[in-house]
């Protein structure tokens, strides 16, 4: 060693290993409210409010940007970095960009109040369709009455080898930042869950100043006090406790909406595969081009029939593939 700094890295270097090819300035996307964005700069600079170029919008939180700064605190965007993944949230009329760059979901229940199964099985859909490692953490375990009862609830879900992390974020916060640090260390995290299952609580767990943050990013958007309408992206603490802007220590992202996490985008050929426990049977399908709902010779109605696939699971994927008939084009 030579006792000088090490060189920082050009922001087009830095622009090409995160797949961009523009002249401006390089970023990371950490929060989105409409049409206003809220990005990094990668060389450690202010939050910048900024605009996409041109009227449509593709631009989601967690993607790797070229902007070109229009003033002290705003820019405009003008180039999407490649991504690994994409997550939509969509109903008949519309699909809406949801998170970008993803490594997994976590899916925040509780044993009370009572969880929903039906939003558990979209988002493990999502998580699947989007190659995504899906954890499903079980707050309020001190709760003991309702522990059994939720526990056999999720046993099915640990059966098709969804991991089921329990935790007690208000009684037992350090034991559950450990459990919870350990999984989300380095990788980009999309958080959900109901309301008062504690995901606001488990945010403010992981998160230093979380609630400083969000009302910061809340004013930079112009969304005044409605912080709960966009979706948003926190670094998470290295090891000693510092953050780093560009999310190296990985990040978790929130954003709200959950009870309306449409799939009707996906298209059927897409959902039959989003199911675990329907992969190894779809080529015992008498036709190749079963739709697994009243065909003779369907391999995977042959399962719900004899117990080897939950009749719950199949009415889901039943659902999904109605609503996915629905999109009005």
């Amino acid at each position: 060693m030579n006792g000088r700094p090490p060189k920082r890295a050009s922001r087009g270097a830095q622009a090409a290993a995160s797949g961009l090819r523009g002249a401006g300035t390089g970023g990371l996307v950490v929060a989105a409210h409409g049409r206003h964005y809220l990005v990094a700069p990668e060389d450690g600079g202010a939050l910048l409010q900024c605009f996409p170029r041109g009227k449509r919008s593709e631009v989601a939180v967690g993607d790797r940007v070229i902007y070109e700064p229009t003033s002290a605190d705003q820019g405009v965007i003008v180039e999407i970095g490649e991504r690994r993944n994409l997550l939509y949230r969509s109903d008949q009329y519309k699909s809406k960009l949801f998170a970008a760059n993803l490594d997994q979901l976590l899916i925040v229940l509780a044993t009370e109040p009572h969880f929903s199964e039906d939003l558990l099985g979209r988002a493990l859909v999502a998580a699947e369709e989007n190659a995504l490692k899906p954890l499903i953490v079980l707050n309020k375990i001190d709760v003991t009455a309702a522990l059994d009862g939720a526990r056999k609830r999720l046993e099915p879900y640990r059966a098709l080898g969804y991991p089921v992390l329990e935790v007690s974020i208000r009684v037992q916060p350090e034991a559950a930042r450990a459990t919870l640090s350990e999984h989300l260390h380095g990788h980009a995290t999309l958080l959900l869950g109901q309301s008062g299952m504690g995901k606001s609580t488990l945010v403010n767990l992981l998160i230093p100043d979380a609630e400083v943050a969000t009302r910061e990013i809340s004013t930079a958007l112009n969304s005044g006090r409605h912080t709960t309408t966009f979706t948003r992206l926190y670094p998470l603490p290295q090891p000693d406790g510092t953050v780093a802007g560009n999310g190296a220590a990985g990040a978790l992202i929130d954003s709200p909406g959950f009870q309306e996490f449409g799939l009707h985008h996906l298209t059927e050929g897409r959902l039959e595969r989003a199911f675990p426990e329907f992969r190894p049977l779809l080529p015992n399908c008498r036709f190749y081009n079963c739709h697994h709902l009243h065909e003779p010779g369907c391999a995977i109605l042959e399962a719900v029939a004899d117990g080897r696939v939950r009749r719950e699971r199949h009415a889901l994927y039943a659902q999904l593939v109605h609503e996915a008939s629905q999109i009005v084009r």
